[in-house]
């Protein structure tokens, strides 16, 4: 086991210059903000600009990207630990060809796993990185301390919240888990179910300000979507909003989100230092 956890590390550090895929968290203070619509869509627009995306579902027990795409899903993470299946192997294939990983509640105990487990999931993993351009995390609401290891260990952190000021309270309290884990971790806000976008983008500015005077962390405006019907009907009939009705306010919006964040001005120390897998190694090796 030592001599192929060697092997693994010095595949990590080979040819640090070569393509990894980028890891995003999404995540939320409270649950029903639309978190998981909100990263379904992002993935399939992302997809839609030749991107390569791999969809992770890490909402433990409560995993929903199956049910909102109406898709029936035949392995989840649990299944590449009990039948030793590999990675390939679980992964589902979803509309226009995305790719995602249906929940399971293997990673729940991830932690408390023997190492020879937690092993093949990184030699798994590993794999992954130079086959797509973005992996996205649909992370379940809240902070819980082995969810803060994945989220902390991702290359950047989108925040969903609405308006309301128990999302925006929960919002608050979750970006402070996450600095106190890792301050250096770049963060960006989406304020979701916006009924007005000036009203709307006037919430998200207080909001950075509070989280700078408090927190001294700088987070970044990613975009503001609107309190749009089409949302329930999407979710009802089991087919993502940007594909049921492209020309709805909320489609638009998340498409012109996407631009700006992968055309936009760049946001401070994009580059990172260290792969998903190698930050979430170190974490469990302290």
């Amino acid at each position: 086991m030592c001599d192929q956890a060697a092997g693994l590390r010095r595949r990590l550090a080979f040819k640090k210059d070569a393509k990894q895929a980028k890891a995003i968290a999404v995540v939320s203070g409270k649950g029903g903000v639309g978190k998981s619509s909100i990263s379904l869509n992002f993935s399939l627009e992302l997809l839609r600009r030749e991107k390569k995306v791999l969809l992770m579902d890490m909402d433990i027990g409560m995993g929903n990207i199956d049910i909102l795409l109406g898709l029936n899903p035949k392995y989840t993470v649990m299944d590449m630990f009990i039948h030793r299946l590999s990675i390939h192997d679980i992964i589902e294939t979803g509309p226009n060809g995305l790719a995602y990983i249906a929940g399971g509640s293997a990673l729940n105990t991830f932690f408390t796993m023997d190492q020879t487990r937690q092993e093949y999931f990184f030699q798994q993993f590993g794999q992954l990185t130079e086959l797509y351009d973005y992996i996205i995390f649909d992370m379940g609401a809240g902070a819980t301390n082995d969810s803060l290891f994945f989220i902390t260990a991702a290359d950047e952190c989108i925040v969903v919240t609405t308006p309301e000021p128990t999302s925006i309270t929960d919002a608050y309290s979750m970006i402070k888990h996450i600095v106190n884990n890792r301050n250096n971790l770049p963060i960006y806000i989406i304020m979701n179910r916006s009924t007005d976008y000036k009203k709307g983008e006037k919430a998200l500015e207080r909001f950075q300000h509070v989280i700078w005077h408090f927190l001294h962390k700088e987070v970044h405006m990613m975009g503001i979507l609107p309190d749009d019907k089409i949302v329930s009907t999407a979710v009802t009939k089991q087919k993502p909003f940007t594909m049921l009705n492209a020309k709805a306010g909320i489609s638009k919006a998340l498409k012109a989100l996407v631009e700006n964040y992968l055309y936009g001005k760049p946001m401070p120390n994009k580059q990172a230092a260290f792969s998903f897998v190698e930050r979430l190694r170190n974490m469990i090796a302290r």
